[in-house]
This record gives structure tokens, C-alpha cells and sequence, in this order.
């Protein structure tokens, strides 16, 4: 889809999209065609009860003689309280109820707020954007459909003031779109053909964008003392991997290179049978996308790289697969972590947490990053706790819980708090190691991100955010189909452009 912006106007070809008000008003664009046709679009409105509420639609047929195809109205609720997010609803909302009918253009007049003009170009930005990012379709395995059956819009012009401002601000967006669609391609592809080392040849085409990219296997895993990722993927046929991407945007931009910022590490398991602790078969098949974390950080890296991001920054991804042969771990079974300390197993399917314990120490004890965020798909508990509406943080530090949640609210990643009581410490302690990878049935996810801390050194600020909730999704959204969900790149871009960038 081509997403241009342009000057306000009628168009004379294809489908003309404009703005009504809460309360019935209608936008100057809406006022101007309804006086071309007689006042059918304010008729069909009435007709239609049309309130004006965001992502609300009323349409009419352009009038014989017209070379306009149809005229749709959509709702865009009150303009002094339309946010970028309520214009990314619309965008999507009009790429979906569109595209099935294959429209070659579709035009979509945004005129200035009633503030003026100041904000008119960033809506107009996220307007496109949201209609970029419904417009992903996982569909490369869809070998019978026929192209006259699959939605589309070839062209989708923005008429709007200050067009040149906004579609600067869409390039960035642009670029953020495309981290998004990498993880929820990612997400999506079934195990048999996502597994360590096929995710890793992914990664290393990310050198194209000007990253660093390094793959380890397991013989310098097993040098390195990783016994707690490798003791996850012994019982897989296929080899396990670490990945590590830099990007250095400082050094590349002529300055002296500089400490790691920020690091971001992903949890990285393709497949999760459970192990031996065996998951139940009725839905194990959602199991494909327990990578998840790692997904997020190999599509925000790309996000990174591809808008120049002004950062050093780190990303490190443990990617294995959990599978129960004869060779797989057992319950009972302790593990030596790199850090030293010793993991007792109690449930092989709290497995993440291991992956995660190793790739948190190398990556400090590599590049010491003054701040390190990890993400993963790690317990269903934090589904139970908070559905699939917001994804749980657990930090060390509250500033950082606070920045995150401020950029969650408004990119629509949405994150919750939790606490972080040394009481819980009580979960996992082991009678025979320095603790064990569960705490029990309660308070499931703190217990998890506990465990996680025992592996985050002195004097470096941290935060966990399980996305379980969150990477995947059953149910369609104005900015997304169901499916994987791209949810995290958006939340730590901005998180980097509002606090580490610089």
C-alpha cells in the first residue's frame, strides 16, 4: 500500500473518506461534498443515527456522473479530545472496513482541529499509520486464495494541512512498522520452521540495516557456564542459540563510542511442550509463540536500526526449544547458572525463567548497560492477573516502572505495576540449591520476576515485563488482525526516544 500526503481537495477518483463530529457536526470536507451531492451524506447519517464516536461509519454511493466510488464518513468523537491513538482507530478502522473491496485509492480528508493547525500533521501521521498497521496479513501459507479475495488498498492518500510535516513524522512511524511487522511475523511462523537456528539466520539479515550481529551455539554456551539456558534445550533434536545485536547509533553518527545505554533481552523458546512436566494437549499448538520476548527485541532492534536511532543499545535473545526426550531435563534436576548460582528444577515447564537467568548475566557481565529490560512470554499467572489488556512490569526501580507505564499509555502497550516485596523471596528458596525455578501456585508472576532478579548484578536498574498476555491475541483490533500482535516494539521505541535517546 502506498501511503502519500497531500493538500487538501476534492478528489475525483476512488474512495472519499471524511470526518464527523460527536454530536452530528461534520468537518469542513465532510460540508464541502455533502453540498456536491445535495446533502445525501448528511441524510444517510441521520438515517443511520451516526453519533460521530470514533471508528463509527455511515456511506453513500457517489452520485451518477461522478467518477468517486463511494463517500464514507467516520467518526473522530470530539476533535479537542482526539489523541494519536484515537487516530491511529480511525486509520485502522477505515483499512478494514475497505480494503475487502479492493478499492485502487482511497483519500482521506483531515482537516485542521478546531485548535488550529498544531497538531493537525501528527494526527494525520498516525491516521496512515494505523491504516499501515491493519493492513498485516500472515498469509504466506494460504496457497488456494485467490487474489481478488485478499483485502487491500493500493493507494491511500491523507488530505490534509502541513502534508510535508506530516509525513516527516509518518517516516519515523514508517520505520517503527516495520519492527512490528517483523515480530508478528516472527510470532506467527508454526515450530517447524522458526527454531533456534532458522530465528538466528533471521537476525543475522539484520546486518543489512547496519547492526552487529553475533550467533552463539551451545559449545560456547557450555564454556561460558550457561548450564541454565542449555539444561532448557537439552532434550530438542535441534541445537540451542544465543543471539546478540548491537546497535551503536552514537558511534555511527561520529561519536566516540560509548557504554551500552540500554539493553533489552528476550525469552526465546520456539516451542514449549513443558518438557517433561508435559503442558496438556488441547491448545498446546499456541505453544509456537513462547518466543515471544525475543520476538519483541529482534523487531525492535530492526525499529532501532531503521529510524537511526541516537542510542547504543544491546540486544540479547536465548532461543531453544523445550521438548521432552530422553536426554530432557527432569524435575528435581539442579543446574549451575553462569552467575554460579545454582537452580533446583522443580516444574521443567517454568522453563523461560532459565533461559532468561543466563542471557541476563552475559549481558551485563558483556556489555554493562546501566539499564536492562527483558521481556517474555514467562507466566499465565500474569493472564489472571490482568487478561489481555496490559502486560505486568516488575523493576528495581520505580522511575523506570513509571516511564514504562507513561509510554504504555500512550502507544497503546499498555503496562501495570507490580510489587517487588523481598517477602516473596520466600517463594523459591530450595532446600538444596541457592533456589528453585517455581513458587507455587500463588503469586505466580512476582515468584517468576523474584527469580529473574536473583540474576540482575549491583548497581544496575532492571525491569521484567511478562507479555504473556499480550503477544497474541484471538480477537481483531482497528490496528491489528488476530494473531501475533507486534506488542512491545512500539512501547520500548518510545521508551528510548523519550529517555535514552541523546
Amino acid at each position: 500500500m502506498k501511503i502519500s500526503f497531500t493538500k487538501p481537495g476534492l478528489p475525483e477518483t476512488g474512495v472519499l473518506v471524511v470526518m464527523g463530529y460527536e454530536g452530528g457536526t461534520l468537518s469542513e470536507s465532510a460540508l464541502a461534498i455533502d453540498k456536491v451531492i445535495e446533502g445525501t451524506l448528511a441524510r444517510a447519517a441521520k438515517i443511520a443515527k451516526f453519533k460521530g464516536k470514533v471508528g463509527e461509519q455511515v456511506s453513500v454511493l457517489a452520485p451518477q456522473g461522478s467518477k468517486l466510488e463511494r463517500i464514507v464518513m467516520i467518526g473522530a468523537g470530539k476533535p479537542e479530545k482526539l489523541d494519536l491513538l484515537g487516530a491511529e482507530v480511525i486509520g485502522g478502522t477505515i483499512y478494514k472496513s475497505l480494503a475487502p473491496e479492493q478499492p485502487r485509492t482511497v483519500s482521506i480528508a483531515f482537516d485542521a482541529l478546531e485548535e488550529g493547525e498544531g497538531r493537525v500533521w501528527e494526527h494525520a501521521a498516525h491516521i496512515a499509520f494505523g491504516a499501515l498497521l491493519r493492513s498485516f496479513r500472515f498469509d504466506k501459507y494460504r496457497t488456494k486464495e485467490e487474489a481478488d479475495k485478499k483485502p487491500s488498498i493500493r493507494a491511500l492518500k491523507i488530505l490534509t494541512p502541513s502534508g510535508g510535516r506530516a509525513r516527516k513524522a509518518f517516516e519515523t512511524l514508517e520505520k517503527v512498522a516495520e519492527g512490528i511487522f517483523l515480530t508478528r511475523n516472527l510470532v506467527s511462523e508454526p515450530a517447524n520452521i522458526l527454531y533456534p537456528e532458522s530465528f538466528a539466520n533471521i537476525c543475522q539479515e539484520l546486518t543489512e540495516l547496519g547492526l552487529e550481529v553475533d550467533v552463539m551455539g551451545e559449545a560456547e554456551m557450555k564454556k561460558l557456564g550457561m548450564g541454565a539456558l542449555l539444561g532448557v534445550g537439552q532434550g530438542s533434536a535441534r541445537e540451542s542459540k544465543m543471539v546478540i545485536m548491537r546497535w551503536n547509533g552514537q558511534q555511527s553518527k561520529g561519536r566516540k563510542a560509548q557504554t551500552t545505554q540500554v539493553a533489552f533481552v528476550g525469552k526465546g523458546v520456539t516451542f514449549d511442550t513443558g518438557g517433561i512436566s508435559i503442558k496438556p494437549a488441547a491448545g498446546m499448538e499456541d505453544m509456537k509463540w513462547d518466543m515471544g520476548g525475543a520476538g519483541t527485541v529482534t523487531g525492535l532492534m530492526k525499529a532501532l536500526a531503521a529510524r537511526k536511532a541516537n542510542i547504543n543499545a544491546v540486544g540479547v535473545i536465548g532461543l531453544v526449544e523445550n521438548m521432552p526426550d530422553g536426554n530432557a531435563q527432569r524435575p528435581g534436576d539442579v543446574v549451575t547458572s553462569m552467575s554460579g548460582q545454582t537452580i533446583e528444577v522443580i516444574n521443567t515447564d517454568a522453563e523461560g525463567r532459565l533461559v532468561l537467568a543466563d542471557a541476563l548475566t552475559y549481558t551485563q557481565r558483556e556489555f554493562e548497560p546501566k539499564t536492562v529490560i527483558n521481556l517474555a512470554t514467562l507466566t499465565g499467572a500474569i493472564l489472571v492477573s490482568l487478561g489481555q489488556e496490559r502486560a505486568g512490569v516488575f523493576s528495581n526501580n520505580e522511575e523506570l516502572a513509571e516511564r514504562l507505564k507513561k509510554c504504555g499509555d500512550s502507544t497503546g502497550d499498555k503496562v501495570w505495576p507490580f510489587p517487588m516485596d523481598g517477602e516473596y523471596d520466600e517463594l523459591i528458596k530450595s532446600d538444596i540449591a541457592d533456589m528453585k525455578n517455581t513458587g507455587g501456585r500463588f503469586a505466580g508472576s512476582i515468584s517468576a520476576a523474584k527469580f529473574l532478579e536473583k540474576f540482575i548484578e549491583k548497581d544496575t536498574v532492571w525491569a521484567h515485563i511478562d507479555i504473556a498476555g499480550m503477544a497474541w491475541s484471538q480477537a481483531d483490533k482497528p490496528t491489528r488482525p488476530k494473531g501475533g500482535t507486534g506488542y512491545g516494539v512500539r512501547l520500548l521505541d518510545q521508551l528510548v526516544a523519550d529517555y535514552f535517546e541523546g
